[in-house]
Formats: structure tokens, sequence, C-alpha cells
């Protein structure tokens, strides 16, 4: 199965967000750039975290002399790729990045052996708590079935053989935590690199979050919650959903709705069917030319895609995995007060009536919103986190 990836260059897709909505203000000083304004210079400074830096410490990179790489640099020494990597033991918890700010986040890129699903990426923003991002790695890079899927988006890509990289902004005002808990039996390896920049943080900025969940199976006729409890002004950007059909026949039928502040019953914004949510159309079937037969095709776009599917091998792949994401960029769900946001999990029966599904659902949620936020549910387990 070809996968088919949008071919709009980076500069156009970036031009389309130009200084329209970041440079109106007066303050604009460098947290965020596009095309539309990359000629424009600023007072930022720009500094990156890796295990050759773990400070990012300005003139102080390369300067190891222990590290995953000193073997292989022992005819070479110090500045030749001596701590390339760190080692994360089983269950322990290693702090990649602790920035004094005022600043942003720009980029962060990385490298994990292992189960995807058992190495945790935490974020706290200006002293917090309570972790603004808490996500199981494979799946904040929108690949959550442990298995690797080239990603090509705006703010996310995934690149051979297993590089995550990632591009929502994230500014903090005093400080930025980032740590990776492996909650597995093994040592893992963690290659990374954390490239943020030093610069003020105009008022109207928010903070960013991610949540990650998973229900499995779902119960007969329960809705999936994507998020909900989200208390505070912001806005929704985005939705990355892992999904197993545990049934035969489509199982796509189901609306996603948004639940804006106050809503009950009803909410404000509801969709018309899941492949809709995720800018496809009719099932996400395309008639294959060789064989004639209508075939599932991944496809990966500036804001929407579904690069991943993985199918039953008639041995131990018994049920299809889908992995699914929808950017709300250029039309993000804004809210003032509250947000929550459900999926129905929907095939059909006899007698054309819809069929409730049981199917195994995981989700990130991805929005920004004003601190304090309310705290999140409880992360799942080991085994309920287990992709098997």
């Amino acid at each position: 199965m070809k996968l088919v990836i949008c071919t709009a260059t980076t500069a156009l897709v970036i031009g389309l967000l130009t200084t329209a909505s970041f440079a109106q203000s007066a303050e604009f000083n460098g947290l965020h750039m596009n095309m539309g304004n990359l000629s424009r210079l600023s007072n930022a400074k720009t500094r990156s975290i890796s295990a050759e830096n773990f400070n990012g410490e300005k003139g102080k990179g390369g300067m190891a002399t222990e590290g995953t790489g000193k073997n292989a640099s022992r005819d070479l020494g110090q500045g030749w790729k001596v701590s390339p990597s760190v080692g994360i033991k089983a269950k322990k918890t290693f702090t990649l990045a602790e920035i004094q700010g005022p600043g942003a986040i720009q980029q962060i890129w990385f490298t994990p052996t292992g189960h995807w699903r058992y190495l945790i990426l935490r974020i706290w923003w200006d002293g917090e708590a309570e972790p603004s991002v808490e996500v199981p790695i494979g799946d904040f890079f929108a690949c959550g079935w442990n298995e690797y899927a080239q990603v090509t988006s705006l703010p996310v890509c995934v690149n051979p053989g297993s590089a995550f990289n990632c591009y929502w902004v994230m500014p903090f005002r005093k400080s930025c935590k980032m740590t990776v808990e492996n909650i597995g039996e093994k040592d893992e390896t963690l290659y990374y690199q954390i490239n943020y920049t030093l610069t003020d943080v105009p008022a109207d900025e928010a903070q960013f979050h991610a949540q990650f969940r998973r229900t499995n199976p779902l119960a007969y006729k329960d809705v999936y919650t994507l998020v909900d409890g989200i208390k505070g002004k912001g806005h929704y950007v985005g939705s990355y959903m892992a999904w197993q059909a545990n049934s035969n026949g489509w199982w796509g039928e189901g609306e996603i709705k948004f639940y804006l502040d106050g809503d009950k019953e009803f909410p404000t914004i509801c969709g018309t069917g899941t492949e809709d949510y995720f800018c496809g159309s009719y099932c996400f079937l395309v008639k294959n030319p060789l064989t004639g037969k209508e075939e599932y095709r991944e496809y990966t776009t500036p804001f929407a895609g579904m690069p991943q599917v993985i199918r039953p091998d008639g041995v131990y792949k018994a049920n299809t995995r889908f992995g699914l994401y929808r950017w709300h960029i250029m039309d993000p769900i804004r809210f003032e007060t509250d947000l929550k946001v459900t999926m129905q999990a929907l095939g059909w029966r006899s007698a054309g009536r819809y069929l409730p599904l049981k199917d195994d659902i995981a989700s990130v949620s991805f929005w920004y919103q004003t601190e304090p936020h309310a705290p999140f549910p409880k992360l799942p387990g080991k085994d309920d986190l287990e992709v098997n």
C-alpha cells in the first residue's frame, strides 16, 4: 500500500500562517517564527539542550568526557561525540530539561529505544505542581501503536527510522521542567534535542497542554471521552487517536462533539462522522488499480491524516489498527470557561442500523489555556498502557 504524502511545500504551508495572528502584537519578539516574518530580527536568544549540553549553556556544548559515545571516541577525545544520548534505567525518571524563563520550547527531537508506551513524557510550566503534559512518547508524536509510521504534518513529523519531531510552540514565563519516566522492566536509551528561545512572553500567550487517555475496550453504548474537565480560557488545537477495530465491518460512523462553556446535554460543535473529522471521507477507501478492490489508504497532510493502518496478518495480528491526527491550527476550538470533547464509536448492524462498538481506543488531546489547569485523570498503569 502506497503512502500518500501531501506535496505542499513547507514555504506554502507556513506561508498560510503569516504574521496575521502572531505579529499583530507590538510585543512580537521572536517567540513565533514563520515564512511570513522570517527576515524580521529580534533580541531573542537561541539555546539547545541535549546529551552534549545538559543545561543549554552558551559555549558549553560538546564538552563531555564521559558518555554513551566514550568508547567510540576513545582515539579522538573531547569534542568528538562523547555523549550523544542518555540511558534511562528501568523504573526511573530522567530530567531532560530545567530552564529558567521567560522563553519558549520551539522544537523537540527524540529517538527512543524500547516500548514507546513505557516512556512517559511530562512537562511542567512555571513551577506548577501538576504537569501540563503527561503522555507516552509514541502517542505524543502520533505513533501510538509502537510501530513506525511516516508522519508529515505541520506541528509533528516522524521520520525514518524512529525520529520523533515536535514543533508545537510552548511558552513559559518563569520556568520549564521536562522529564521522561521509564516504567518498563528494561533500561532504555534516548537521543534528544530540545531547541528553545529565551525571550519576553506577551501577556496573551497561553500554556501548552497534552493529555493521554485510553479505554480498552469501550463499553457497549458508551461514548469515548478524549478530554473533559478542562477549566479556564483557551483553545483546543489537536487530536491524535490510536484506534483498534474489535469487530468486522466499518467502524467510523461516530460523531465528534465539542462541549463548550457550559454546554450540557448537547454540544456547540457536532461532527458528521469519524473519517469526516479527520478530513477524509467514505471510510478512507480507495480502489486498488491492480486488484480492483477498495482498500484503506493512508495519508499524511499538514493538518490531518491517517498515516498508519496496521492490517491483520492471518497469524498474530488479529485486528486492524489505525493512527489518525487532526490539528486545529487554522481552526482552533476556542473556549472561555470549560471544554469537553467526545467521540462516538459506531459501526453497522443488520437492517441498516448503527452498531455501538467495543473498540480499543487511545487518544491525545492538545490545547492551550491559561493556568492553573484542572488536574489530569490518573495515567493508566503499565499493563493498561501496553500495546499487545
